[in-house]
């Protein structure tokens, strides 16, 4: 039986989740078909997404092309990285102790708190008035 060149994972982090294939190749990363340096002009959120692979140092061994819908920039950068990390295992899964003490692994569930009724928001109240 032959062995599976694509690993397709889900990365998940607040609202965001990102579809991520993986592919033996050159280091190139698609994010919903732009480049990734298009896609995430924010430094930062560059560095979020390579974070597992200069840490298990695949970062030009493989081609990534990955989905991404809902949130915002950074907790999109943060599924792909979490989605990534999940490929990264079913490649290898000796580096799953090694993702798992950095964290990578880690899902971040914080959500949208919903709104309430008879209130202004989650939280916010509207102003009480004695008279």
């Amino acid at each position: 039986m032959e062995q599976a060149t694509k690993y397709i994972t889900v990365g998940r982090r607040k609202e965001a989740t990102a579809r991520v294939q993986l592919i033996p190749g050159t280091g190139v990363i698609i994010v919903n078909k732009k480049p990734v340096d298009k896609y995430f002009w924010r430094e930062t959120d560059r560095i979020i997404v390579q974070q597992p692979l200069t840490l298990t140092n695949t970062l030009t061994k493989f081609n990534i092309t990955a989905n991404i819908t809902g949130g915002g920039l950074t907790g999109q950068a943060g599924a792909l990285r979490h989605g990534i990390s999940r490929a990264l295992i079913l490649v290898d899964p000796g580096l799953k102790d090694l993702l798992r003490k950095n964290t990578y692994l880690t899902r971040d569930p914080r959500m949208k708190e919903r709104k309430k009724y008879g209130q202004k928001g989650a939280r916010k109240r509207f102003q009480w008035t004695k008279r």
